[in-house]
């Protein structure tokens, strides 16, 4: 059987879709070779050249951190649109100020630091040595702001000129810890909360049983806040030459001084000597064109940014001795956790690595962290004590907090730095259970049945909670406060009674920490790297590294186009990959936080310090 022919306009219809299916496939793979061959040469293009007479500029935005909690690729994405990604690594910061002091290239610094978020005060203490540094290699650091507050010009004031726009402010409020109570709202929806505890001042959980803080819990936030803000005032007083009781006398006078002034914060910054001179953005221009470079067409200064210069200042380190540096920033929970959270397998696995390791001689454990779950905390620590016993020495360094649980990874440490104003201490242990039956009595719902033993069902939290229960439930809280307190006063070599008179969870500045024993000097990262190269004989022939949980060869692939002059240079030309948008959850019931970690009707104990401050 012969197939008919076909008609002349079937044919030609046949010929134009082949011939566009032809073009189709070439516009596809000519599109496809081009992105691979644009996205290759991106990635492998060089960092940007850096020219004598270069100021190095330093505008961070969102939070200071000691890790990256925004994954690679988002972090990637953000870097390659332009967008900030809200976090600013304390490490980059130290790195590329200490790296450009002793860089022929850069000849001074200029930091705004308006739209750096509070953090803590401990992580700022870092960056501002690093500034110190770099002056002391006799180039200028200039710092500039619209309006700061007091964190923020805590880090300015370690400039050699503070300059303030003069539409700009400081705001200055002092410290403080408000916390939410819960208890009135419990009342009302028939929820009891059991609280089971050690420690006279162990008031995290507080606010679910009372209406208001106790006069324990106020009377230490006082002491430690106390001792923290004589600090800054001590610190911003030193560094612009003002008496830390004028200074201070000076913040209270405030409600008075803006309205006589007419609201002129800016000018009233100048008179009390706060700043040294009002500036706008222009007027820094023309100031810096004397330190650095003027660009060709005489508007700006020859400049480089942070993420353009932060690739100049790798040292891979191959063939030298290692100190191994791992981060334990956030809440402590169990299992293995992503960056930005403690996990008792996950931070235990980085220590276990780098003891195993041979080429890492000695471990740093910078901690960062209000404690959390006790089991998961007691993980971390016998891994301390295990590279201790392999023969590494392990070093704490002390960010921001170091407290409750932090302190429990901390404690078995050869040596413990923590700055002036770390928080720490908070030794204690509580544990918090709820029970609904009150709540679903008052909708008519009764809970009732059988159990084959007395504990059957006991944490059934529809039924109110059995004394039995609850008295086994504070045996345990009990033997964990024991521990806890033993083993610190084993690892710091005083006596139980020593340790107990100091822990019943009460909180501690660094300082304050350091008169009693549970830290041994102060310090910041910088110093406790050295300390612990010291400690292993390494002398000065030694490399640090981050042991952190590995990141995949495609996001390092991201990030590193993410980097590249070139695609900066395409983003100023309106040309970008597409936007991630960064979500975030708001904060505004902060109290309730750690308990998204609680498994509903399982008792947990804790080792917990709701201490974080608030400027």
């Amino acid at each position: 059987m012969t197939t008919p022919p076909r008609s002349g306009f079937a044919g030609f219809m046949r010929a134009v879709g082949r011939g566009i299916n032809v073009a189709r496939l070439v516009i596809i793979n000519l599109v496809f070779f081009g992105i691979l061959a644009l996205i290759i040469g991106l990635a492998f293009r060089g960092a940007p050249k850096i020219g004598s007479d270069t100021a190095l500029l330093l505008e961070p935005h969102g939070s200071l951190v000691e890790q990256f909690s925004v994954d690679a690729a988002q972090r990637a994405v953000a870097r390659a649109t332009g967008q900030p990604i809200g976090q600013v690594q304390v490490r980059d910061l130290v790195a590329a100020i200490d790296h450009a002091a002793h860089d022929s290239r850069i000849t001074s610094i200029v930091l705004d630091p308006s739209d750096l978020q509070f953090g803590g005060m401990g992580a700022l203490e870092d960056v501002g040595a690093a500034l110190d540094r770099f002056r002391a290699a006799g180039k200028p650091v200039i710092a500039w702001g619209t309006n700061l507050d007091q964190m923020q010009y805590l880090l300015a004031v370690h400039a050699d000129e503070v300059l303030l726009d003069p539409a700009g402010s400081i705001s200055v409020t002092g410290l403080s810890d408000y916390r939410s109570y819960y208890k009135n709202l419990l009342d009302k929806l028939g929820i009891s909360a059991h609280l089971f505890r050690v420690g006279e001042f162990k008031s995290a959980a507080e606010p679910f049983i009372l209406e208001q803080p106790s006069a324990a819990a106020l009377e230490a936030d006082k002491y430690w806040m106390g001792g923290l803000w004589n600090t800054w005032l001590d610190e911003v007083g030193k560094l612009r030459h003002i008496d830390p009781a004028t200074l201070g006398q000076e913040i209270d006078n405030l409600p008075t001084e803006i309205p006589e002034a007419n609201g002129d914060v800016a000018q009233l910054a100048l008179k009390l000597h706060w700043v040294d001179g009002l500036a706008t953005r222009e007027d820094v221009v023309h100031m810096m064109q004397k330190h650095a470079a003027p660009t060709d067409n005489g508007t700006g200064f020859r400049a480089v940014d942070l993420a353009q210069y932060l690739p100049q200042t790798v040292d891979l380190g191959f063939g030298k001795p290692q100190v191994a540096v791992i981060v334990a920033e956030g809440d402590i929970v169990a299992g293995m956790q992503p960056a930005g959270k403690i996990g008792g397998e996950s931070t235990a696995a980085l220590i276990r690595a780098a003891r195993a390791d041979r080429n890492v001689r000695a471990i740093v454990l910078r901690v960062d962290s209000p404690g959390g779950e006790a089991f998961a905390a007691e993980q971390i620590r016998r891994e301390v004590v295990l590279a201790r016993e392999a023969g590494k020495p392990v070093i704490v360094s002390m960010g921001d907090m170091a407290a409750s649980g932090g302190y429990w990874i901390s404690m078995d440490a050869n040596r413990i730095f923590a700055e002036p104003d770390t928080i720490t201490g908070s030794i204690g242990i509580f544990g918090l259970y709820f029970t609904v039956s009150d709540g679903l009595g008052k909708i008519g719902i009764n809970t009732a049945g059988e159990g084959t033993t007395p504990l059957a069902g006991a944490f059934d939290v529809r039924r109110p909670l059995d004394p039995a229960l609850g008295a086994m439930i504070q045996s345990t809280i009990d033997r964990g406060y024991r521990q806890f307190v033993g083993n610190v006063a084993k690892a710091r070599g005083k006596s139980y009674a020593d340790i107990d008179a100091i822990a019943q969870g009460r909180v501690w500045s660094g300082a304050q920490a350091l008169q009693r024993g549970l830290v041994d000097q102060m310090g910041g990262l910088q110093e406790a790297i050295a300390f612990a190269a010291q400690d292993a004989k390494l002398g000065n022939n030694y490399a640090v590294r981050y042991v952190e949980l590995p990141v995949s060869p495609f996001q390092r692939f991201l990030l590193s186009i993410s980097n590249s002059a070139s695609v900066r240079a395409l983003t100023s030309l309106g040309l970008s990959l597409p936007k991630s948008w960064l979500m975030a959850a708001p904060r505004l019931l902060p109290e309730l936080g750690w308990l998204r970690q609680a498994t509903p009707g399982k008792p947990v104990e804790y080792a917990y310090c709701f201490c974080r401050l608030q400027p």
